[in-house]
């Protein structure tokens, strides 16, 4: 005897609907009905006529499968050709599917075979070439050249027979692979790919020779933008620096970003998951209509069962019953999903209308509550991973405009009246706090931590570094700007 815990193909389904956004949504229901004739969409007149009720299922799950006479079990047929979606999601979690789909990715020329192109029409011997492909070959998506050169010695030596030194490889990629365009191609690091750059700009520009000093001779005093060591290096003043300045900013850090996948950035338009009004101080939820489609199973192929069901000597016809049968099966399956992932939409977006009815009210997000997964998950009674698939990647229409909802989770500090209030209220301060400090002398982590304390939050100097990693803000002498 064993314990065995499984997932039945029911739930599989359930959980990869429920993390549907509406547009995915569309295209799965589309996808469903394309694939399974005994599911068919109800037009909003016939809905009103023929809706699909419990006494249809309980009619249709008695009629004609009893008559059917098989030597094997009718379960083991079915799942023999299971439609995809029983499961297609067994083997993924739901952080696996994470997507962004406001970018489109379209094919272009590769990195590599245009740099090939250009190796291949310069005047380099047959084994100089060899070398200088393998080089090439190695570049990652960016440019760069990120293994070091003894293991292409070595790889060139195993894998393609010819035994080369170190100096050879450095010197056909510093001479040929280096010189190849786009400028900056072939580097070994960031502060040689800005250079490669600099130089293949032949300019008596005074800025531009003073950039291409910094880079050569003080790139970590730039990295960290220690400019007064800078200024005082090369005693040049401060506008002299900020031209040089420009001109680096002008250098692309990943000189292969427009080859191999060009990224087209295009509007899309949101669809809200969920649509939420606010009538007589009350906030009421309801799902975007296209979240709930009216289904039933077809009339028509429950008549063919039956029709065919009744014919035990015929094995064709046996046959076509079990195959009509399973789709039957399934289109009430679906169904069954359909509405076990509208409720527990629901029940959720209830749930957090509860919690922040304030800020649905007001619009004002400092009236966010502090508001976690396992909060909406003991309102609703659902696991907290449910929670989460519900939440992932939904937006709500509100009066105040489309609202993301994970935007909404947050959590709670407690403030010096010893009121719980969200973490996102706290990181507003701070961001309004650093948009409004002077750039020539951005505030250290500490002085921050003094600044929030006079708002009545005593947070630790930890803490502020966590909140602004957290909002991409880099530490205080990144921030200086001259």
């Amino acid at each position: 005897m064993r314990l065995g815990q499984k997932l039945a193909p029911q739930q599989i389904q359930l959980m990869k609907l429920i993390q549907l956004h509406t547009l995915e949504f569309e295209e799965e229901l589309e996808r469903e009905l394309e694939e399974n004739p005994a599911l068919e969409k109800v037009n909003e007149e016939e809905s009103k006529e023929d809706d699909y009720t419990a006494a249809e299922e309980e009619s249709y799950e008695n009629e004609g499968t009893e008559s059917i006479d098989t030597d094997f079990d009718v379960n083991e047929y079915l799942y023999d050709d299971e439609p995809n979606y029983k499961t297609a999601s067994s083997n993924y979690s739901a952080d696996d599917e994470e997507f962004d789909n406001q970018s489109l990715l379209t094919e272009g020329q590769s990195l590599y075979d245009y740099l090939l192109e250009q190796i291949r029409l310069s005047n380099v011997d047959d084994e100089d070439l060899k070398i200088a492909e393998y080089v090439i070959g190695n570049l990652d998506t960016d440019g760069y050249l990120r293994r070091d050169v003894k293991s292409i010695v070595d790889d060139l030596a195993f894998s393609q027979g010819i035994y080369t030194t170190q100096e050879k490889v450095t010197d056909i990629l510093e001479n040929y692979v280096q010189k190849l365009d786009p400028p900056g191609v072939g580097a070994r690091d960031l502060r040689e790919c800005l250079l490669l750059q600099i130089e293949k700009k032949v300019s008596s520009d005074s800025a531009v020779i003073l950039a291409g000093n910094i880079l050569r001779n003080q790139f970590d005093a730039l990295a960290n933008k220690h400019y007064n060591k800078i200024l005082q290096k090369y005693d040049i003043e401060e506008e002299d620096l900020k031209e040089a300045l420009d001109e680096i900013s002008r250098l692309s850090p990943k000189v292969g970003g427009n080859f191999d996948t060009q990224t087209i950035t295009i509007n899309q338009e949101i669809i809200p998951d969920f649509v939420i009004q606010v009538k007589d101080n009350q906030v009421i939820p309801t799902l975007n209509n296209k979240n709930a489609p009216s289904l039933r199973v077809s009339d028509e192929y429950k008549e063919i069962l039956t029709t065919y069901s009744h014919d035990k000597k015929s094995a064709e016809h046996k046959q076509a019953a079990l195959f009509i049968k399973q789709k039957l099966d399934a289109a009430k399956w679906y169904i069954d999903a359909i509405n076990q992932r509208q409720n527990t939409l629901l029940q959720t977006i209830t749930a957090i209308v509860k919690l922040q009815k304030e800020y649905f009210l007001t619009g004002d997000e400092k009236n966010i509550k502090p508001m976690i997964l396992k909060d909406v998950a003991d309102i609703t009674g659902f696991d907290i991973s449910t929670i989460s698939r519900v939440v992932k990647s939904k937006y709500a229409d509100t009066p105040n405009g489309i609202v993301y909802l994970k935007n909404l989770f947050s959590d709670s500090l407690t403030n010096d009246e010893g009121e719980e209030v969200s973490t996102k209220e706290i990181k507003m301060h701070l961001q309004e706090a650093i948009d409004k400090e002077n750039k020539r002398k951005p505030y250290t982590d500490d002085a921050l931590v003094g600044i929030l304390k006079e708002k009545g939050y005593n947070i630790a100097r930890r803490t502020i570094a966590k909140y602004r990693e957290q909002l991409n803000i880099p530490v205080a002498r990144l921030r200086k700007e001259l």
